[in-house]
């Protein structure tokens, strides 16, 4: 067993022993409190530029199955208070270190997840580097940045993905960095799907005349994607939109909301959430640092809000055909309760009201 270090930016240090690739990682350090879906996590293009620190201390039991992959592997860096190397799972394609070798990601284990997840959350978001001898200098580390991100993990080119039974829309997916279980969503419902990279003008887009346009999730600050923000200006009102945590972000920028990063964002599968229209409470599926500020919420209403901590979970946007979640509907790993709106949607591009 090779001994390793998690060194925080303020210094403080972690012993632990490596797994996973024999390489350095900086990045972005966070905690993501699933029970299960370490695979899904772990191929989240959401997580480009973060270390990910599982709370859950036994992580590797089912090893790794390549069919139920989100997507590319984006995290810098993977820590865990325990593996397991000989996982039981008749799907199993590889166990957990052999995953991370191959995608050339370096692994920790042995630390003390809780006292880490305890320190992010007096302190907040923090970076920090995982190494094999504890750095004299920290500068790396403390001015690190998760910017770039979007560019980094779209696709490089449009790619159509067939609806099941018989076709009820067609629909053009935004990537800055989707997870496959939205076109699956999309898919089941009768959605012919263009995944379209997101450097995509909202010109091709309207010259497509699909029926309606997915904004997808994606990692980092959704105040640096520029481009973005004004394609979507570009587009609302004009096709039915649906727009999913990242999506649901630049959405609200676009039409004069703004943004914030939060303390330590919400990241696990149990994120409680309200809706202010009914009585109804959902159990949601959720990866993101940064939310919607509803105060500052224009052109739409505020629909969903987090009941832990009152964030904006969901704002509707009546006049424009357009509406937005920060949660995850269509998680894998998580509780099914939001998966009505894919259905949702669904109605709109046939003419239905919010």
């Amino acid at each position: 067993m090779k001994k390793g270090y998690l060194v925080l930016q303020d210094g403080r240090a972690f012993e632990g022993f490596r797994f996973g690739a024999d390489a350095a990682a900086v990045g972005e350090l966070v905690f993501t409190t699933g029970m299960c879906g370490y695979i899904e996590t772990l191929t989240d293009p959401s997580y480009a530029g973060q270390i990910v620190l599982q709370t859950y201390p036994l992580i590797g039991n089912y090893g790794i199955i390549r069919e139920d992959f989100e997507g590319a592997c984006c995290v810098k860096g993977y820590v865990v208070r325990e593996w397991c190397d000989a996982p039981s799972n008749f799907r199993t394609d590889c166990d957990l270190d052999t995953f991370l070798k191959e995608q050339g990601v370096p692994g920790l284990w042995g630390v003390d997840t809780r006292e880490l997840t305890r320190i992010i959350r007096e302190h907040g978001v923090m970076n920090a580097c995982i190494c094999n001898t504890v750095p004299a200098d920290l500068t790396a580390v403390e001015t690190y940045a998760v910017t770039g991100v979007v560019e980094a993990v779209t696709c490089k080119a449009p790619t159509l993905y067939p609806a099941e039974g018989r076709q009820r829309a067609r629909v053009c997916l935004i990537d800055y960095g989707a997870k496959r279980n939205i076109v699956r969503e999309l898919q089941k419902r009768g959605c012919a799907v263009t995944v379209l990279p997101a450097s995509t003008s909202a010109e091709e887009i309207l010259a497509s005349e699909s029926d309606g346009v997915m904004l997808s999730n994606g990692p980092g600050d959704p105040a640096e994607d520029l481009y973005q923000i004004q394609q979507i200006q570009k587009l609302l009102g004009k096709v039915p939109m649906f727009g999913i945590c990242l999506g649901h972000q630049l959405t609200a920028l676009a039409t004069g909301g703004k943004t914030y990063k939060l303390k330590y964002g919400h990241r696990g599968v149990n994120q409680p959430v309200r809706d202010l229209q009914g009585t109804r409470t959902y159990i949601t599926s959720q990866n993101h640092g940064y939310a919607v500020d509803s105060g500052s919420v224009q052109q739409g209403q505020v629909r969903f809000a987090n009941a832990n901590d009152g964030t904006c979970e969901g704002i509707d946007y009546p006049a424009l055909r357009a509406f937005t979640v920060q949660f995850h509907p269509e998680a894998c790993t998580g509780p099914k309760d939001t998966s009505f709106l894919f259905d949702r949607f669904v109605a709109l591009m046939e003419g239905g009201e919010l």
